[in-house]
């Protein structure tokens, strides 16, 4: 068995942490570039709290999924800013970005050479400058993640730049930064966060450290995420979603996903709907294509790392933690999960122009992604159009 764990340097969790991030940052640069979501008024008190600890600072704001364009504009405006350090404050949307900027800043060349699939994919040489990441939403676990995501919108796909590297130096989880967020949001989020903690449990590179923090972040979310849709000033139910968020980062980072951020890829760059709302209409299906194929399929069908059976063992763990009955099977999760996106009335891709059409398209860009290589074993073209027909119509 070999494996590596790397994170952000270092980590703070909890309540009111966000009060930390000044006098943290003051020891890391005195010229911030602040990246924002859709408006500033989150970051202005944080501002305020930068200003007395005589940080300089430059805001820029990310109004949806980030593009290869905007984070080139978003480099160029760092640069011209002569920015030492760089904080994202927002969704997995703004602390991708955020990492893209810090990292450019201290590597030579343009954005392409470091994309996979539509650049030249290669590596960063140069640690990103400091970088405290501070998510406002509980879904990425992006202020651990060592990538970055982007659309590709000549190309219509989301690709990644990745690089350990890239980890930001400070992540700072505050959970009630996450009470403002809509039912919606919190669905669309704490559905990503699901499937983060689900993917890299049954990936073909699952090792004993993200398996434990997997296990812990699956109960947290399955006691929690009904809770906090229904009930957004939940501390609690805030507090176990945040924490589901960071432990799914810290897992994807430190094994691999599968096929539902395989497909979700090239869908974010075709329709217009949320990664993680994209996510949630796929998750049950890929979980129980996955179960069903791993079931028929000959012994010896390629596993990766991780075998056939010990596939099979993980699904059937994961429904006794969702549905807290121990004597619960693999479908039997499927079963939960489908419950849960009814419960909080998760649309299907149809609703976003998808059609059948396109279903090749997306099947064949799914197949370049590195997410779908970790999956518990290789899907056909069929199985992933058939994935999307089911996805396609509103779950029951």
């Amino acid at each position: 068995m070999r494996f590596e764990f790397a994170t952000a340097t270092r980590i703070i969790f909890g309540a009111g942490t966000i009060l930390e991030v000044a006098p943290s940052a003051a020891k890391l640069g005195s010229r911030a570039f602040v990246v924002t979501g859709r408006t500033i008024e989150r970051a202005r008190p944080l501002l305020e709290q930068l200003n007395k600890q005589a940080i300089k600072s430059v805001t820029f704001n990310v109004p949806g999924e980030p593009t290869t364009t905007l984070a080139k504009e978003a480099v160029k405006q760092a640069r011209q800013a002569k920015s030492d350090i760089v904080i994202s404050i927002g969704g997995g949307s703004v602390l991708d970005t955020g990492k893209v900027i810090a990292a450019m800043l201290t590597n030579s060349g343009d954005l392409e050479d470091y994309l996979e699939i539509v650049g030249h994919d290669k590596p960063l040489t140069q640690t990103a400058i400091p970088h405290i990441a501070i998510p406002t939403t509980a879904g990425t676990g992006a202020e651990v993640t060592r990538n970055a995501v982007l659309i590709s919108p000549e190309h219509h796909i989301k690709v990644s730049m990745r690089s350990p590297l890239m980890l930001p130096r400070l992540a700072v989880v505050d959970p009630e930064l996450t009470y403002s967020m809509s039912p919606s949001l919190t669905a669309g989020t704490g559905l990503d966060a699901l499937t983060q903690l689900i993917e890299p449990y049954v990936c073909n590179k699952a090792n004993p450290i993200t398996d434990g923090i997997c296990r812990e972040g699956l109960r947290r979310a399955a006691r929690s995420l009904q809770r906090a849709y229904e009930n957004g000033s939940s501390s609690t139910a805030r507090e176990d979603m945040s924490l589901a968020s960071l432990f799914g980062g810290l897992a994807l980072a430190n094994a691999k996903l599968g096929t539902v951020h395989g497909l979700a890829g090239p869908l974010g760059g075709m329709i217009s709907a949320p990664h993680g709302l994209i996510c949630a209409m796929l998750l049950p299906y890929v979980m129980e294509t996955n179960i069903q194929t791993l079931q028929i399929r000959e012994a010896d069908s390629p596993c990766g790392e991780l075998s056939r059976t010990t596939a099979l063992t993980r699904y059937d763990e994961i429904a006794r933690i969702l549905t807290g009955d121990v004597t619960s099977q693999s479908l039997d999760g499927v079963k939960w999960v489908k419950s849960l996106c009814t419960a909080l009335k998760i649309p299907s891709l149809d609703e976003f122009g998808l059609k059948e059409r396109d279903f090749p398209a997306v099947a064949a860009k799914a197949h370049t992604s590195s997410s779908m290589k970790g999956n518990p074993i290789a899907l056909t073209d069929d199985e992933l159009r058939k994935i999307l027909g089911k996805a396609g119509k509103q779950i029951v």
